[in-house]
This record gives structure tokens, sequence and C-alpha cells, in this order.
């Protein structure tokens, strides 16, 4: 019996955006380009058509070098596209765009927000075993608190 191969149990498109997501990685590592320095390529989706593919990127230079990173990948876009067709084997190459991926940033702001409600209430943790009972809920039914809806259609 032959040993599946690991690269084979998910989709072609699933592989082609990570092996994009590794060459456009390891070429901004090639490029002397000090536009680029700390940015971080968290993740590609390439359409399923394979005929574009975004590339989704991280920073950590602040909201003032984002649009000098954006004119950087816009000039560099032509060599780091060479490079994905030199090393797929895809009868086309997805023509790449490059935007930021808001996830780590939101995420961030979210966890802050959080936090600042923890300190506001007094507590620093939150309990993770305090669950919600049931029959404490209240069934808006049994308080007549839901509209009457029509019977039939209305003409």
């Amino acid at each position: 019996m032959r040993k599946r191969v690991p690269s084979r149990d998910y989709p072609r498109t699933a592989r082609l955006n990570s092996l994009v997501q590794e060459i456009v990685a390891e070429e901004l590592e090639r490029i002397d380009d000090e536009r680029l320095e700390l940015v971080t390529v968290t993740s590609v989706v390439v359409d399923g058509d394979l005929a574009r593919a975004v590339v989704y990127y991280d920073h950590s230079r602040g909201d003032d070098a984002e649009v000098i990173i954006q004119e950087a990948f816009a000039q560099l876009r032509p060599r780091l596209q060479s490079a994905v067709a030199r090393q797929t084997k895809v009868k086309r190459t997805p023509e790449l765009r490059f935007e930021t991926d808001t996830v780590i940033r939101n995420a961030l702001r979210i966890e802050d927000v959080l936090r600042g409600l923890r300190e506001a209430e007094g507590s620093a943790t939150v309990d993770p075993s305090a669950t919600v009972d049931p029959s404490a809920t209240v069934d808006p039914a049994s308080t007549g608190d839901v509209p009457e809806l029509p019977e039939g259609p209305e003409a």
C-alpha cells in the first residue's frame, strides 16, 4: 500500500496560497529595499480561477508608512510576479495585489478595549467557569414582547 502524500490532502488553491506566500516572503527578504523593512506576509488568497492573488501583509511601522509601503509594492510587483511565475508550475501566474492585513491590528484593538472594560469594572480576570443558566433566560413570548404576525399574505 502506497503512503499518501500530505500535500495532496487539500485543494489546489490552498497549496498555491501557501506556495505564493512562501515565494513572496523569500523574495522580499532578498530585496534590499528599506521601505519594506519590518513587513511580514501574513497570508495569500488565490482566486479559484487562479487569475488573481491577494497578498496580505502587516508591518510595525505605524499608519504613516502605509503609503510608502504600497508604493514599494507597486514598484516591485513585476519582480515579485516574475518570481512567482518562475517558481510555480502553473500555466497562468496569478496577478498579485497587495493589501494590509488588519486582523492583527483589530484583534489588538479589541483586546485593549476588553482590558479597559475589565479595569473599569475593577476585576482583573473573567471567570471562565461562569456559565449562563438557560432556565434564567426570559422567553419574549411569555412577557408579551413578541409582535403579532399577520396570518395570511397581505394584498
